[in-house]
């Protein structure tokens, strides 16, 4: 039994990164920098193999998924999904 728990403790210790999960509304993109900033403040250097949406404008809003090492920060950014499309210019807004 002693020997189970143990092999289980070893095995939670190897893991170093918790996958984690966000949704931003995008301010600016720079495809020159790679740099996402969202309406939050928060700044994302995108790494050159993920994939954005080539028509990618501000106000639409993202879905970041992502490892995290505890205090360490972030480790991997797996994917960046778009969850909604800006609204037109020419849209009208409600209230």
């Amino acid at each position: 039994m002693r020997i189970i728990i143990a092999t289980a403790l070893a095995a939670f210790a190897a893991l170093p990164a918790f996958a984690d999960q966000t949704q931003g509304n995008v301010v600016s993109f720079d495809r020159d920098t790679n740099v996402l900033v969202l309406s939050d403040k928060t700044v994302w250097y995108i790494p050159g193999d993920i994939a954005l949406p080539v028509d990618l404008a501000a106000g639409d809003r993202l879905q970041f998924d992502y490892d995290t090492a505890g205090e360490d920060g972030l480790t991997k950014i797996h994917a960046i999904t778009r969850v909604a499309m800006a609204a037109t210019q020419g849209a009208r807004g409600g209230s």
